[in-house]
């Protein structure tokens, strides 16, 4: 059974990829930064055990990846879905707003990584899925931080398919549109019917639409879908 584990992955699309993870056959593990309560009703009511560390912290992903593998097994699937969003425009953004995003979003997904890669390498085979963003592709006012972060996701997944790919290691982006969680669910009612305005479908996603993706760029099946961005946004930016 292959071992997945996927970063904020006790809420909303982490929560959702977890599950259908789980479903598919994986062995998951979930890590956690905050909220802790939440987290273990989370592995209570999945029986998906959880682990509690910071990605912005190096170190501490190269311990916490130690342990789910002690646990649970080598890494075969990473999902780096842990992300933040420190909102303001440029003029008004301050440089901890900048660094912190940079430092969770980017620096997270580098750090994870690292910690995972050279164990793919030595057992050829792993499959890397980084959660970027509509927002990373077509820009938003009020994110150049957060934009950023998963703009940068794009090129550093690309750079990782090729260094991968001659040992079965594939690494992917999903690009999510907005999807009904409670980061979504924060937007003030006046901004969120101008954001749905703009969705051919009318509507969010499901945090479990875009799981599926995940799913399918994960299986064995996949590993020619290799450095490729999959958006799933109901149509608001085409590529």
């Amino acid at each position: 059974m292959r071992v997945a584990l996927v970063t904020g992955g006790t809420c909303g699309i982490g929560a959702a990829t977890a599950e259908a993870l789980q479903a598919a056959g994986y062995r998951v593990a979930a890590n956690f930064v905050s909220h802790a309560e939440a987290a273990q009703a989370f592995a209570a009511r999945t029986g998906i055990p959880t682990f509690g560390w910071n990605v912005a912290d190096f170190d501490a992903c190269r311990a916490g990846v130690a342990r789910v593998e002690a646990e649970l097994g080598p890494i075969d699937v990473l999902v780096n879905n842990a992300g933040i969003t420190r909102d303001a425009m440029l003029h008004k953004m301050s440089i901890a707003q900048w660094r912190e995003v940079l430092e969770v979003n980017l620096g997270g997904c580098f750090n994870m990584c690292h910690a995972a890669i050279g164990g793919m390498r030595e057992r050829r085979f792993g499959r890397i899925v980084n959660m970027g963003s509509v927002n990373g592709q077509s820009g938003q006012a009020g994110q150049a931080n957060y934009a950023a972060t998963k703009a940068g996701l794009v090129g550093f997944t690309k750079s990782l398919a090729l260094e991968g790919a001659s040992h079965n290691i594939t690494a992917n982006v999903v690009a999510p549109g907005y999807t009904d969680t409670a980061m979504v669910g924060a937007v003030a009612p006046e901004v969120m019917a101008r954001i749905l305005a703009t969705i051919p479908a009318g509507r969010l996603a499901t945090p479990a639409e875009i799981a599926r993706g995940v799913v399918f760029l994960v299986a064995d099946e996949s590993g020619f879908v290799n450095g490729i961005t999959l958006p799933i946004n109901g149509g608001k930016y085409m590529a």
